[in-house]
């Protein structure tokens, strides 16, 4: 299904499945610290079908126990280990053709992320995209609980009519941002959860980024 943008003057990316493609890369890093505890490892399409926002709920599906460990030392344990491993993902393939085409073309194009500030800048700079954005806005620390606060304040940011703004992402929780935000979404279904789940969210899904006109 192609989706056209001609209606929208601003666009608002998610980063994490939808520009990076770096679900594959959470399986793995997941995967070693499952091994470590004796837990079932995961495929990347039973993650699909099993992550969610917030992460701390996704965690007690994969089977752990937070009256065992603190959720504040797995999270920080699974950040410190996918920062080592960072740069081994890469942007999905036609990232760049479609962010060099849109801004050609006008689009004000921003991120809205639920990865640490700082470390959502340095990976958009190693990968060449930094300056493509008008804004970039991660949150303040590693625990991905919700990136609806940060959306509220690049809103306010980006100062357009929400009709004027579109929001692609790639999760239940980037259509739930959006509607609170009150903006348009497209959900891609190839990153962090699963065509079936998306499906059913009531918002236009397409299969890559090659679907945008």
């Amino acid at each position: 299904m192609a989706i056209e943008l001609k209606k929208y003057t601003h666009i608002i990316w998610d980063w994490n499945g939808t520009l990076l493609d770096d679900a594959w890369l959470c399986v793995d890093v997941m995967n070693g610290m499952l091994k470590e505890r004796s837990m079932a490892l995961k495929t990347v399409d039973e993650y699909r079908d099993m992550f969610d926002f917030p992460v701390k709920e996704y965690y007690v599906k994969l089977g752990y126990d937070f009256e065992k460990e603190s959720f504040d030392d797995v999270g920080l344990e699974f950040i410190q280990r996918y920062t080592l491993r960072r740069n081994e993902s890469s942007l999905h393939n036609e990232v760049h053709e479609v962010l060099t085409r849109l801004a050609s073309m006008g689009y004000s194009q921003n991120i809205l992320s639920a990865r640490e500030q700082s470390e959502l800048i340095a990976e958009t700079k190693t990968r060449g995209i930094y300056t493509i954005f008008d804004r970039i806005r991660g949150l303040d620390d590693h625990y991905a609980h919700g990136k609806t606060g940060a959306g509220i304040q690049l809103m306010k940011e980006i100062k357009a009519e929400p009709k004027d703004i579109l929001f692609i992402g790639d999760t239940r929780h980037d259509a739930e941002v959006a509607a609170e935000l009150g903006i348009d979404c497209i959900l891609i279904a190839n990153g962090h959860q699963s065509a079936d789940r998306l499906l059913k969210l009531g918002v236009p899904v397409i299969n890559s980024l090659s679907d945008l006109n």
